[in-house]
């Protein structure tokens, strides 16, 4: 039924096996099975199936068919990362930092993903001369202050090769911080081994690990335990959330989730509008409802909880906050003040030109 070697599903077959699929919709399925990486480790799988059917966890780990809908706004690379890739494995979009992906391979494959395009086992791993291409890139660029591994997850590589790309980037002096992406610790936390913390606080720079998570449910005992460990190695963890549709939608929702975050001491940093990939038009939500739950949680939450709301322009373009507007400018006659400003109970007041 199983991967031997991962304990993980990754058919159709699989999927069907354990109770996750349903035989009628095999016909309508083999197009995304086809197109796109599909991988549950067996752990998570029990929880899909404990989830109620159609729930946050199924939708965002269950291949679904509407996948083969494509929206005409979307594209393969919705966010440019191939126009800002110099160099194999690199994605070089902001002046002071870079990412590096040394890996497409991730420990599940999120239905949603942006990346859908270029992430799976077939793509593997970058070779040893890639990859030294990749880190001679960040050492001659002499403004790089920040690298952000991602991919793909880094943290499905063994600690052992983690700890090599470290290695390399601790000779290179004008890079202060590297900061991990993963889904790991809530979709296979048995990889936060005490190797793999040994390798992050051997560091001399500074180690920052983003945990993306999208529902309070995915925070389970077990993912929580992993979560501690990298906290108590006093490795800062924030969060990073995507705004799906029938997932996360909702100001209740969203407030368990980001106050569960911070119970577990992540901090959360960014709710992402869901981007353009192919397939994906069932998970995006308006930016206009996007806005109304920002506004919601304004008045509803502690700042510790707030995420920054943000789109991903098209093209490769950047990120730009798109939260609500809380302060224009005022241009009425004879008024000598220059700003109105609405309050989180939506009360309008006046602030002067300074």
């Amino acid at each position: 039924m199983t991967n031997s070697q991962s304990n993980v599903l990754t058919t159709m077959k699989q999927f069907m096996a354990y109770g996750l699929i349903n035989k009628k919709d095999k016909k309508q399925l083999e197009p995304v099975f086809d197109r796109y990486a599909a991988t549950v480790p067996l752990s998570l799988a029990q929880a899909i199936k404990e989830d109620v059917d159609g729930g946050p966890l199924a939708r965002q780990y269950v291949p679904s068919g509407m996948e083969v809908i494509s929206n005409p706004a979307e594209r393969d690379d919705p966010i440019g990362d191939k126009t800002h890739s110099p160099v194999k494995g690199i994605v070089h979009r902001y002046p002071d930092r870079v990412l590096l992906m040394p890996s497409a391979i991730c420990a599940v494959y999120c239905r949603f993903c942006f990346r859908r395009e270029q992430v799976g086992p077939s793509v593997g791993l970058l070779t040893t001369l890639e990859l030294e291409a990749a880190l001679n890139y960040i050492r001659t660029n002499t403004d790089i202050w920040e690298v952000i591994i991602t991919g793909g997850d880094p943290f499905v590589l063994s600690p052992k090769r983690i700890n090599g790309i470290l290695e390399a980037l601790d000779t290179i002096k004008h890079v202060a911080v590297v900061r991990f992406h993963t889904r790991v610790p809530v979709a296979k936390p048995e990889l936060i081994t005490p190797e793999l913390l040994e390798v992050l606080k051997s560091s001399s720079k500074s180690i920052f690990v983003a945990i993306h998570c999208n529902h309070a449910t995915e925070l389970t005992n077990n993912a929580a335990i992993a979560c501690a460990l990298l906290a108590d190695e006093g490795i800062p963890l924030l969060g990073q959330s995507v705004l799906l549709k029938e997932v996360n939608d909702d100001p209740e929702i969203l407030s368990d989730l980001f106050r569960t975050m911070v119970k577990h001491r992540i901090k959360p940093y960014y709710l992402h509008h869901p981007d353009l990939a192919p397939g994906t038009a069932h998970f995006r939500v308006t930016i206009e409802r996007g806005r109304e739950l920002m506004k919601m949680l304004r008045g509803r939450l502690s700042g510790l909880c707030q995420p920054t709301y943000i789109l991903d322009i098209p093209g490769g373009h950047g990120k730009v906050p798109i939260s609500e507007d809380y302060l224009k400018r005022h241009t009425e006659a004879g008024d000598n003040y220059t700003y109105r400003i609405t309050d989180i109970n939506g009360a309008s007041h006046t602030y002067p030109l300074q």
